[in-house]
């Protein structure tokens, strides 16, 4: 029987995109034993890739601006019925500037909460990773403590956020008044019998509506713009955390969820549809996984392996095959198909797990002549 091991195996140099050939100019490491091809063994290689972002990565800039209306100029009646109008505008515009100013501090207390929140997030999940990265024992309690910890740290981010959203339908409603007075405004210069005063007092009136429009405006964009942020970085770090409870789990550091790297590099598009029933024969795998002793430490290689690819091929698709020996007979090659089945599927999961989307692998199973015991191998489509 010989040494289990995982191997990553290098297809040559340079990239090549024609057809759906990967070519990497750069051996994966394999955790112990002797390369597939028969080569010598390559030492383990702790390090994710160097484009790998860590889960809590710098959260997105938050606003910094503060929307304060500068108030409402007083006037004297006129007793004309339009001077009656400026004083009724007048009074609307001092109760939109209070809604204004009431919004512009409640946003400004939700983004001093936003920074305390993501300061004592980040806090955690860096204690986290240090911890990983010198080495720890797979389902450290202490790291599912503090993995509990930043969950729940996220969750009040998302909490700020939802809040955010509150205030921006009020925010909504402040604009829509604004833009009401800018329009009553104008048309209260044609109203007869109006004084010199009237129109005096009307164009100080509208000038302050449109400043208030003007500031009412900003501060429903930059609102915006602090949600939408927060909102993707939320789902972000919520792909990351998926991928450090994995790390938990095994006691490994990995890097960014696979689908946020993936997300990142490509700016869009669409994977590729792949057709059903893919023959790999004579096709050299990106990753194989020996499954002769149980507990395969592979996870690290296979993340690092699957994050160079989509580094570099952010749509890239797999195939992922469950082989078994066919040497033993069929009660023995049988029961070999059922056992490399559940190991493709733990394979599948860990992927899912590190954020691939399980459209981008197809699953699939044969036997070789040439395998010695069961093995999972990972294919670039």
């Amino acid at each position: 029987m010989t040494v289990s091991r995982l191997s990553a195996v290098a297809l040559g140099a340079g990239l090549l995109l024609s057809g759906c050939t990967f070519v990497e100019d750069t051996l994966w490491p394999s955790l112990s034993g002797e390369d597939p091809s028969g080569a010598a063994p390559q030492a383990r290689s702790e390090a994710p890739p160097p484009s790998a972002a860590r889960p809590g990565a710098a959260p997105p800039q938050i606003g910094t601006t503060t929307f304060e209306p500068t108030g409402v100029t007083p006037g004297s009646p006129t007793g004309t019925f339009v001077g009656k109008k400026v004083i009724d505008l007048r009074n609307e515009l001092s109760r939109l500037q209070d809604a204004i100013s009431a919004h512009n501090n409640l946003l400004q207390e939700l983004r001093a909460k936003v920074v305390e929140d993501s300061q004592r997030y980040h806090g955690t999940v860096a204690a986290i990773n240090s911890r990983l990265q010198v080495g720890t024992t797979p389902g450290n309690p202490i790291l599912v403590q503090q993995f509990n910890s930043s969950q729940a740290d996220l969750d009040r981010l998302a909490g700020d956020v939802a809040e955010m959203n509150k205030l921006q339908t009020a925010v909504a409603s402040d604009s829509t008044m604004a833009s009401f007075l800018a329009e009553s405004t104008r048309a209260a210069f044609g109203v007869s019998g109006a004084v010199d005063e009237d129109h005096r007092q009307l164009a100080i009136l509208q000038d302050e509506v449109d400043r208030t429009n003007v500031l009412v405006d900003r501060l429903h964009q930059e609102l915006t713009e602090d949600i939408r942020r927060q909102t993707n970085y939320v789902a972000t770090e919520r792909g990351n955390l998926n991928l450090l409870s994995s790390g938990i789990r095994t006691g490994e550091i990995y890097g960014a969820s696979l689908l946020n790297q993936a997300v990142v590099s490509a700016s869009g598009g669409v994977p590729p549809s792949r057709p059903v029933g893919m023959d790999t024969t004579g096709r050299q795998p990106l990753v194989v996984v020996r499954f002769d002793r149980p507990d395969v430490p592979y996870q690290q290689a296979l993340y690092n392996a699957v994050s160079r690819v989509l580094d570099r091929r952010p749509n890239a698709v797999f195939d992922l095959v469950a082989v078994a020996p066919s040497a033993g007979g069929p009660a023995r090659v049988a029961l070999n198909s059922n056992k490399v089945r559940r190991n493709a599927e733990s394979v599948l999961r860990a992927l899912i797990d590190m954020g691939l989307p399980p459209s981008r692998v197809a699953v699939s199973a044969k036997t070789s002549d040439t395998a010695k015991a069961n093995e999972v191998h990972l294919y670039l489509w």
